[in-house]
């Protein structure tokens, strides 16, 4: 199966967006504030974007709240031609812990990020689809470690379930991620060294 090219299938839908003279709503969902920091700079210039800070993955409980402060502290400081928000969740590691239940000791990038991707995009929809977006989308495409191919095909099947549309994205494109490292040195921000779960500081620990 040829690969898509998800960052020309944004770049032509923000096109349409650009020539309807409209500025839709995008519940954009974000693991932290590194990550989000090109995706908004990106993004927030076509559309009202509400981050929404779901990671349940993430622990401890501490590491939450720091990368939730990094977050804040991102949106405080960096301008944007439209206004961006924050919708927080509840720190809800159980949820996490049920999903991913039978597959703790995959690898990472291996069914239990899959499983991880699923429940946070799922969630996403579904706030999308209960406050009225007119999109949803993820942080997660800008990683070099996150496989992208299989996110859009994720939020093309959630969207599908939810009737809520997806903004297709690989972020890491066009230097995006190089992009996402200069702008959290700039605005100094913590950069974690493990992706969130404790089985993901376990596998980094082994490697």
């Amino acid at each position: 199966m040829n690969k898509i090219n998800y960052q020309r299938v944004m770049e032509e839908e923000i096109e349409k967006i650009k020539a309807s003279g409209t500025t839709p709503s995008l519940l954009l969902h974000s693991c932290c504030g590194p990550c989000s920091s090109y995706v908004l700079e990106c993004v927030a210039r076509f559309f009202s974007v509400t981050l929404f800070y779901y990671n349940p993955n993430i622990y401890p409980e501490k590491e939450y709240i720091h990368r939730l402060n990094e977050q804040l502290k991102l949106i405080n400081a960096m301008p944007s031609k439209n206004k961006i928000s924050l919708m927080e969740s509840e720190y809800d590691h159980g949820s996490f812990l049920t999903a991913v239940k039978g597959l703790e000791k995959e690898k990472e990038g291996g069914k239990r990020c899959t499983e991880c991707f699923k429940l946070r995009l799922t969630e996403s929809a579904k706030k999308a689809k209960e406050y009225g977006f007119d999109y949803f989308s993820t942080t997660l495409t800008v990683s070099p470690h996150k496989n992208s191919q299989l996110l859009n095909e994720l939020g093309k099947e959630i969207s599908n379930r939810y009737s809520v549309k997806y903004l297709y994205s690989d972020f890491k494109k066009k230097e995006g991620y190089k992009r996402s490292v200069q702008l959290a040195k700039q605005y100094e921000l913590y950069r974690q060294n493990y992706c969130g779960c404790e089985f993901s500081v376990w596998w980094e620990d082994e490697k």
